[in-house]
């Protein structure tokens, strides 16, 4: 689910009211969407990057709002405006119109294209007025519909350049990387396309995309009709066609190896972005050839009708308002409804592309109509299920470590490479660990692979609480395993830590033979469980052992190491055991 961030204030000012933080969360849950976080970009940089990060950085307050995975159209403060407006009956729904194609807009794809990226869409937004915070708008919903329904550029890459300095008609090739020249944007200088792959190779943002063409023959270029180079998708566009906020005429590009995901971009980005226009929700078509000299218009713009029965939507929501009242609740979703007898006829916007059924309309009338107004009531089938083996072998383990007298702690699944690995005493390459490929924040850069760094920063974030403190937890860690079909495999464990006056060893020692007990593992080295004396950096030398079920390790117990509490701010001795549960089902 994507999240936009967007700034409280300019977003109030788009409403026309300003809102307490609960009061817009309440608005959000009614328009279907989630109030994630109330935070700051200064705060965000300081959390990603340290406290460095944050000098200089505006204070201004933002909304981190949680987007559905198919609303394209609210990706934008634009579109969330727009459709919160529409949904509070203050504005109706735009009604997006396209002017006549002029040839000299036209695009011309080439055969070579086939090889790479086969097709391409285009528009032309006329007499837009940008400002700073509609630039930033344009660019970042963008940047999201890269990363959202184009796939990270795989399936689409989005180019957008100023008209006025750039001339059509515009051509789509392919060429051989050699062959490709230009200055590309915030460059001083002019590089060939292999070079522009090695500059790229170690920038942060753009690395990612060099491999969907890095090993093709040929590379998409797209020039004017002077030979001038616009982009090179997916990778950079060209400095020459770069948008500014004096930008008054956009050309839009979508090269794509899906064409239906291309016609959802290109509509997302005009419909939103045409209210700037000198005509508004007005956008100007393009010619677009393909090899063969057959041409379309885009964008299409496409308004569709669908047809629901009213008994049939009640039924289905659980229900009963008439056919009025349920158009009204669709038109307050963005979508025009008519009442036609006991059918509703809806009016589906180039910008809703996310309703393909049905059942998506349904949704949009229960949205509309409150899920918490809905009637709650027994379900009309009966079926018969059970808990998964694992799940109730740990819901037992659960209430018997909770009579123990431990308290069950429940901790991030991603932590930091440093809790697996320095703090422990290991290095990271030694740690069969998950990783992050794009980490968001320096906490977050792993899938954890042992339980016992959790529960260490949960003691040292109560170290006010009276001792002692015993905590547990029973949850999955993740392991590499070249034999698993994803590369790497859950594993149920179970961990406990004692933290005292004194180490406490026996008590956690007390812990594991309780649950192996209520597991049936006597202490017995062929039939059962034992301990052997083993070294590991994280805990106390000599006060370390294996557990060992049946001759198989099964997790470790002993006093945690002084340097390991140091890393993990902790002042109190500690013990510890880790064992895996699965060997039991």
């Amino acid at each position: 689910m994507p999240t936009i961030s967007v700034k409280r204030d300019a977003l109030f000012a788009a409403l026309g009211k300003s809102y307490t933080d609960e009061e817009f969360q309440n608005l959000c849950f009614e328009f279907g969407l989630e109030l994630d976080e109330v935070t700051s970009e200064k705060q965000m940089l300081i959390k990603e990057q340290g406290d460095q990060a944050g000098v200089g950085v505006s204070e201004e307050i933002l909304y981190r709002i949680d987007i559905p995975a198919n609303r394209y159209d609210l990706l934008c403060l634009e579109g969330l405006v727009n459709g919160i407006l529409v949904f509070q009956g203050k504005k109706n729904p735009p009604l997006y119109k396209t002017k006549k194609y002029e040839d000299c807009y036209s695009l011309h794809l080439t055969p070579a294209t086939a090889q790479i990226r086969p097709y391409a869409v285009a528009a032309v937004l006329k007499g837009v007025t940008f400002t700073k915070e509609s630039y930033n708008s344009f660019i970042d919903l963008q940047d999201k519909l890269h990363q959202n329904i184009c796939r990270k550029r795989t399936l689409v890459a989005i180019g957008t350049h100023d008209l006025d300095t750039i001339q059509g008609p515009f051509v789509y090739d392919a060429l051989p990387p050699h062959e490709i020249k230009f200055r590309a944007l915030n460059q001083t200088q002019e590089m060939t396309a292999p070079e522009l792959m090695e500059l790229y190779s170690s920038h942060a943002q753009l690395k990612q995309y060099l491999n969907i063409i890095k090993d093709s023959p040929v590379y998409p270029v797209i020039k004017d009709k002077n030979g001038v180079v616009l982009s090179m998708p997916p990778i950079i566009n060209g400095e020459r066609s770069k948008i500014t906020l004096n930008t008054k005429n956009v050309f839009i590009e979508c090269t794509a190896t899906d064409l239906t995901k291309a016609i959802i971009v290109l509509d997302t980005i005009v419909c939103m972005f045409s209210e700037y226009c000198s005509n508004k929700y007005e956008i100007q078509q393009c010619k677009v050839f393909a090899p063969d000299g057959t041409y379309e218009l885009y964008p299409q713009l496409q308004y569709r009708e669908e047809t629901i029965n009213v008994e049939k939507a009640n039924k289905y929501i659980g229900i009963s308002e008439s056919g009025s009242q349920l158009a009204s609740l669709l038109s307050r979703m963005c979508l025009v409804t008519s009442q036609a007898e006991d059918e509703l006829r809806v009016r589906v916007p180039p910008t809703r592309h996310d309703v393909i059924h049905a059942c998506d309309l349904y949704e949009d009338i229960a949205i509309a109509y409150g899920y918490n107004r809905i009637e709650r009531r027994a379900a009309h089938t009966a079926t018969a299920g059970a808990q998964a083996p694992l799940s109730k072998l740990s819901e037992a383990l659960r209430r018997e470590c909770a009579h123990a007298g431990y308290t069950e702690a429940l901790t991030f699944t991603l932590c930091s490479r440093d809790d697996i690995a320095t703090k422990l005493g290991v290095k990271i390459e030694d740690v069969p660990a998950v990783h992050i490929s794009n980490p968001k924040t320096l906490e977050f850069q792993v899938v954890r692979t042992v339980l016992l760094p959790g529960l260490l920063k949960t003691l040292a974030a109560n170290k006010k609480m009276p001792l002692p403190l015993k905590l547990f937890e029973i949850s999955d860690v993740v392991l590499k395993d070249a034999n698993a079909e994803t590369g790497a495999r859950n594993e149920r464990r179970l961990c406990g830590v004692y933290c005292g006056r004194a180490a406490g060893f026996q008590l956690v020692h007390g812990l594991l033979d309780r649950a192996m007990a209520l597991l049936r593992a006597p202490w017995h080295r062929q039939r059962g469980y034992y301990l052997r004396q083993c070294d590991d950096p994280a805990y106390f030398p000599g006060r370390c052992a294996e557990v060992l079920l049946h001759n198989q390790v099964i997790g470790k117990i002993g006093v945690i190491h002084p340097n390991v509490l140091n890393a993990f701010d902790l002042t109190n001795p500690c013990s510890a055991v880790e064992i895996t549960i699965e060997p039991f089902l």
